[in-house]
């Protein structure tokens, strides 16, 4: 059984030494269980899918939950899924910094990205534009 797992957190201490290490550790780790997904980022949030089998994203999640890298860890959205969407990337990645405000106005009510108060649905969907329109980067 497949399925998809949306969350976001904040980061307990921004630096871009953390986003880099969650990067790596993301693409040594995942391949072997099956895991991929993108990882969305600035300085004040982490919007991060992950698509695998259950019991792989289920012991992932839990890892990310007592990861003390991360603060404020919720989950947005969690389906089966008959397929992958980001099949091709064992982590994927955007600067949310650099997201175009009109594509952000698509999805939300105001100009800052705030998965908290946006919702899983509308989150996945800018994850979506964002990786159709090739701003998501490190495919495997």
């Amino acid at each position: 059984m497949l399925v998809r797992l949306l969350y976001a957190s904040r980061p307990a201490v921004q630096t871009d030494i953390d986003v880099i290490a969650i990067l790596q550790q993301a693409r040594r780790h995942n391949p072997a269980a099956g895991i991929t997904g993108v990882l969305c980022h600035n300085e004040r949030l982490y919007l991060q899918v992950l698509e695998g089998g259950r019991a792989q994203v289920n012991l992932l999640y839990g890892r990310i939950m007592a990861d003390t890298r991360h603060t404020d860890v919720t989950l947005l959205r969690y389906e089966d899924i008959s397929e992958r969407r980001y099949a091709g990337w064992t982590m994927g990645q955007t600067n949310l910094d650099k997201l175009n405000p009109g594509t952000l106005l698509r999805y939300s009510a105001l100009p800052e990205f705030d998965p908290y108060s946006l919702g899983g649905d509308s989150s996945l969907a800018l994850i979506d534009e964002l990786m159709n329109a090739a701003a998501v980067l490190g495919r495997a």
